[in-house]
């Protein structure tokens, strides 16, 4: 069978559509459907049911869906360990959202290196939709996000309860500064501070606002790690009566993908964070 046809099949399973499935894999919609067509008339039998609303697997799509999986990964997999530098018997395919790969992505892929020096490591940061896009193709063995996708057949493991604190640098609170922590945190933002966030300066990356603040004054919300050195030191301050918003901290990966480069990677992440409790900016 011609892996593009398992390839296929999955991106319409993930996307739902088969136009999303085209723009995923960069070809036409008449490409996708007569792969689709190709693949049914080679396991005789339908595999998907189109209206409306998208493709939805039928009972025989269902049963292929484990199969399809299994062949792509076995392919990935064999490309992955033929391209391997010597001395290096597995690969781990790590991604980071872009708040958190400093310190947490270094400290990972440091801990890795010295504990399984044998494992090749791919890693990437990106957006959360990006990262969990990348997971569902399994283009990804693990992702590191605030905002976990609790999708049908991925693992999610809270590895750090983070707290969002409100904190200012002493007699210069201004400007306000709004620093996009994710869709939960602005409706928790807004629920609490109605008033601030369209007058504030705004921030999409965390480190990026705090070097700001603490050179020019101002306040905002930012975790409680990092700012914890510059609380000690007196550079910066709780703004008193302020609320506090959690912001956990998730892994996430393919529930049914067991492997021993995965376990070796979870433990090293698990151990990098027990060793660092504070973060730089």
């Amino acid at each position: 069978m011609d892996i593009e046809l398992a390839k296929t099949f999955l991106a319409i399973m993930n996307s739902g559509t088969f136009i999303e499935a085209s723009n995923r894999l960069n070809v036409t919609q008449t490409t996708i459907t007569a792969r689709v067509k190709a693949l049914e008339s080679h396991l005789n039998c339908t595999l998907f049911i189109r209206n409306r609303a998208g493709a939805k697997l039928t009972r025989e799509g269902e049963v292929f869906a484990s199969y399809a999986l299994t062949l792509v990964q076995t392919l990935e997999q064999a490309e992955l360990h033929l391209s391997l530098p010597q001395g290096q018997s597995d690969t781990i395919r790590v991604g980071v959202e872009n708040s958190l790969w400093n310190p947490l992505m270094v400290d990972w892929i440091s801990a890795i290196t010295v504990s399984v020096p044998e494992l090749h490591i791919h890693s990437e940061v990106d957006s959360t939709v990006r990262l969990i896009d990348l997971l569902e193709r399994n283009s990804l063995d693990i992702i590191l996000v605030h905002q976990p996708s609790y999708f049908s057949g991925f693992s999610v493991e809270q590895v750090v309860e983070e707290k969002l604190v409100h904190v200012c640098v002493p007699e210069k609170y201004s400007p306000d500064l709004f620093i996009d922590w994710g869709e939960q945190f602005k409706r928790n933002f807004d629920a609490a501070l109605p008033q601030k966030r369209q007058a504030a300066l705004s921030f999409n990356f965390g480190p990026l606002a705090l070097k700001f603040m603490l050179k020019n004054g101002g306040n905002g919300y930012f975790r409680t790690r990092v700012v914890d050195k510059y609380l000690k030191s007196g550079e910066l301050e709780i703004v008193k009566g302020s609320p506090e918003f959690s912001c956990p901290i998730y892994i996430v990966y393919h529930a049914n993908k067991e492997s021993s480069a995965l376990d070796k990677a979870l433990t090293s992440l698990k151990d990098s964070l027990a060793l660092n409790q504070q973060w730089q900016v």
